[in-house]
């Protein structure tokens, strides 16, 4: 069997496995693993969820995607999500979710997210931090770089980016943000069929940016949006004067719509663009591609200074016929170029792809997601907790 067909297979394997154990489970089996067991109890938080929905809730469990780049991903993911002061009626859902992760092809780090919002929204908390060690693949810079023989780089990586906004109105938050990221012990490994030039920042940089951002947030629980909408425009400085290797700018602007058409039914949209000015090193330009928009190309696919991006998708939350499975379709379109003047709507890449979505968490309105997106270059798989976006 070829190689990427037996991941590929492996995949679904390890994919059916996961879900059908995650299945609710009927009185039978209910017998068979019992609640003091530790694989009873480990069970039944999801299977159960009898917990206070004003109390926080932690979990533990393994994740998985693929994507013909980087081949099969395992990692173990936690989860800790709660409402401040536990008062789930006037305050929204805070949430801290990290994982480790490692792929057949040496790929490994730590990833940690926050969305924290405190009581009554005085302040807005939102962040990610990644430590990684990984060989990733480098096509080229702009609209036009060929899918066949990438340059393998190897580095180590460091990126922290955290915004702490006030909350000066209703659902308005405003103020600093800092972005940190360091490239090091970097080497590029190109095919002889296809040599790249060196971009920039080929021999590794650091880079801290200062700027600020404003978000407008009518959503109740972000990792499952039901209705509302989501703004948010941000500006970051990188400079030799704060200790930046590069001078650079980076502005971008996510917005997100989400409106119910039937009961447990949900239209969810979003448009993204993020714009580079100046001398930007290449592991920092606009990178089309992730688990949550253009789903299904490889993170960097494509890269280039200014980058735009529009997904719809349609969910059921859950399905009618079931109380803990539900599903997803999503399509999407995108493109890069080398400034905003530049972008060019013939060379719009499309993607889209379907989802299984499974009930953790009832109380909390929390699913699990398990996406497979769809391109013309290849497929990429998803296993994340709460939507895309």
């Amino acid at each position: 069997m070829d190689t990427r067909l037996y991941r590929l297979h492996l995949l679904k394997t390890i994919a059916l496995l996961v879900l059908v154990a995650l299945l609710p489970l009927n009185n039978a089996h209910a017998q068979l693993i019992k609640s003091y067991t530790l694989l009873g109890r480990y069970v039944a938080k999801f299977t159960n969820d009898t917990t206070d929905p004003g109390k926080p809730r932690f979990m533990l469990y393994p994740t998985a995607t693929y994507a013909p780049e980087t081949s099969l991903e395992l990692g173990i993911s936690s989860l800790y999500i709660y409402n401040a002061r536990n008062d789930y009626k006037r305050n929204r859902l805070s949430e801290i979710n990290a994982f480790t992760f490692f792929t057949i092809r040496g790929q490994y780090g730590i990833n940690i997210d926050n969305a924290l919002y405190s009581h009554r929204d005085r302040w807005l908390f939102i962040g990610r931090a990644r430590v990684q060690r990984f060989p990733l693949l480098y096509y080229g810079i702009g609209p036009d770089a060929q899918p066949d023989d990438p340059a393998t780089v190897d580095a180590f990586s460091i990126q922290i980016r955290q915004r702490a906004l006030k909350g000066i109105a209703k659902n308005l938050f405003f103020g600093p943000q800092i972005d940190y990221q360091v490239l090091s012990r970097v080497a590029f490994r190109q095919s002889e069929n296809n040599p790249v030039t060196l971009p920039t920042g080929a021999t590794g940089s650091a880079n801290l940016g200062l700027g600020v951002g404003i978000i407008y947030d009518s959503r109740k629980n972000a990792l499952n949006p039901r209705q509302g909408f989501f703004g948010e425009l941000a500006y970051l400085d990188y400079s030799p004067s704060w200790g930046s290797t590069f001078r650079f700018q980076n502005t971008n602007f996510d917005l997100r719509f989400y409106r119910p058409i039937r009961k447990s039914q949900v239209l969810a949209w979003q448009g993204f663009g993020q714009f580079m000015s100046g001398t930007v090193p290449f592991n920092q330009l606009a990178l089309l591609g992730s688990e949550t928009i253009m789903r299904g190309y490889y993170p960097g696919r494509f890269r280039d200074r200014a980058y735009v991006a529009t997904q719809l998708e349609y969910r059921f939350l859950p399905f009618p016929f079931s109380k803990r499975l539900g599903g997803a379709a999503f399509v999407a379109v995108g493109t890069v170029a080398p400034s905003p003047a530049q972008l060019d709507l013939r060379k719009l890449l499309p993607t889209g792809g379907v989802g299984i979505r499974y009930f953790l968490f009832p109380k909390k309105d929390i699913f699990l997601r398990f996406d497979v997106g769809f391109t013309r270059e290849g497929t990429g798989f998803y296993v994340f907790t709460g939507e895309s976006f």
